[in-house]
């Protein structure tokens, strides 16, 4: 049996459902051994609008890992979204005192390259490396220990609001939780659906989720662009709901049972039974009628994708094409559909590179909560994740500053 290293929890705090992923790090790798989902009623496009009730949603979710699991969860790491979520690129400049590049070096040319003017209703989430330049020498992923008297930095910044960052800190604390780390959910899904040869030659991440839509865009092996968009599956179902004149219960079940992204792929024949509003008797609907009111939509929210690329100025840069995750993409026919609008190979991403659980979890639905779990066990220093460091002064300096501006 292999020996119990640690635990990590990754909290997927979404629009339209909270999923609490439990994850173990053993000699031989990373394990899911628990999963709790509950539905999410305090959030509207990534962001908290009722603290009391996704307090409560959090806690559902919790306490379902924790029986899962048999463990008691005590800290997690904490996904964000929203429109909000503001990115940019920069870099800084170091003297390299000792002439060989040290640990300091490396977290004081990371600092350089934070120091830029952000409004004060802003704070910097992630300081994202990409390259080090060391005495005019680029493309340089590593830098520790060489030699050289100049260190560069290129970064992707990525920055939040205050009060949004805040605010989910501030409900998992109500819940007894302590957060670790507060991560982009793009950056997230990305640990979990992406091979590193497609980070390499160039890859997007569309994460596609109740409330909003997340872009991540990696080229050369690192991040160089994200964004989220205020679009998700909530859209599809209200597009539903009003175009059939169903409840929208119903019509979110319509959706995951009947749905299709691609008129083309359903038959003319083909039937379903639409319950009405109003106590009325139920219908029988072609489904080509439901595919009719999904269709346009998904092609919307593919446009805005593509646009967001464009304005990226990567689009060059995509060799691998796209990779689509998140619930929304659970629909048949959507990888087909966003080859056409996007122009480029599209494949639809399940979280990898987990074990236990993997048939419970292997679903685009639990990429960003899989992926809070790759993330922070990458940080725990253990062997199995080598090369990986985290500033941990840093993250509990921002984590001390939060909360002192919560509480």
């Amino acid at each position: 049996m292999a020996k119990r290293e640690e635990l990590v929890v990754g909290l997927d705090i979404g629009t339209t459902k909270i999923a609490c992923i439990v994850g173990e790090v053993t000699d031989e790798g990373l394990d899911v051994i628990g999963v709790g989902t509950h539905p999410s009623t305090g959030l509207k496009k990534g962001v908290v609008v009722h603290i009391d009730e996704t307090v409560r949603s959090i806690q559902r979710a919790i306490e379902e890992a924790e029986h899962m699991a048999g463990v008691e969860i005590t800290s997690v790491y904490a996904g964000i979204a929203g429109a909000h979520i503001k990115s940019l690129n920069s870099q800084g400049v170091w003297a390299v005192k000792d002439r060989e590049v040290k640990d300091t070096d490396i977290a004081a040319v990371l600092e350089q390259a934070k120091a830029i003017n952000i409004p004060q209703d802003r704070e910097i989430i992630h300081v994202l490396p990409q390259e080090y330049t060391i005495d005019h020498q680029d493309g340089i992923k590593e830098p520790l220990g060489m030699s050289g008297v100049r260190l560069e930095a290129k970064v992707h910044l990525v920055t939040a609001s205050v009060t949004s960052a805040q605010n989910i800190i501030k409900c998992c604390h109500r819940c007894g939780l302590q957060v670790a780390d507060v991560v982009l959910e793009p950056l997230a899904s990305s640990e979990a659906v992406l091979h590193e040869d497609e980070k390499e030659l160039g890859v997007v991440l569309i994460d596609i989720g109740g409330g909003t839509t997340d872009v991540a865009i990696f080229a050369d092996g690192a991040i160089v662009y994200t964004a989220v968009l205020p679009v998700g599956g909530q859209q599809l179902t209200a597009d539903i709901a009003y175009g059939l004149r169903s409840p929208s219960s119903e019509a979110e079940r319509i959706k995951h049972k009947y749905g299709c992204a691609m008129m083309s792929m359903v038959g003319e024949d083909e039937m379903m039974e639409v319950p009405s509003v109003g106590g009325r008797a139920a219908r029988q609907v072609k489904r080509q009628a439901l595919c009719a009111v999904i269709e346009p939509r998904v092609e919307e929210i593919f446009a805005l994708v593509r646009r967001e690329i464009e304005r990226s100025g990567f689009e060059d840069k995509l060799a691998s094409g796209a990779v689509i995750t998140g619930g929304s993409t659970i629909l048949d026919g959507t990888p087909e559909l966003a080859e056409q609008v996007l122009g480029m190979p599209v494949r639809r991403g399940l979280p990898m590179g987990v074990g236990g659980l993997v048939d419970v979890v292997k679903t685009p639905a639990y990429a960003t909560g899989v992926g809070l779990v790759i993330y922070g066990a990458k940080r725990l220093h253990h062997p199995i994740f080598p090369g990986i460091s985290a500033d941990k002064r840093t993250v509990w300096r921002r984590m001390r500053s939060w909360f002192g501006e919560v509480f």
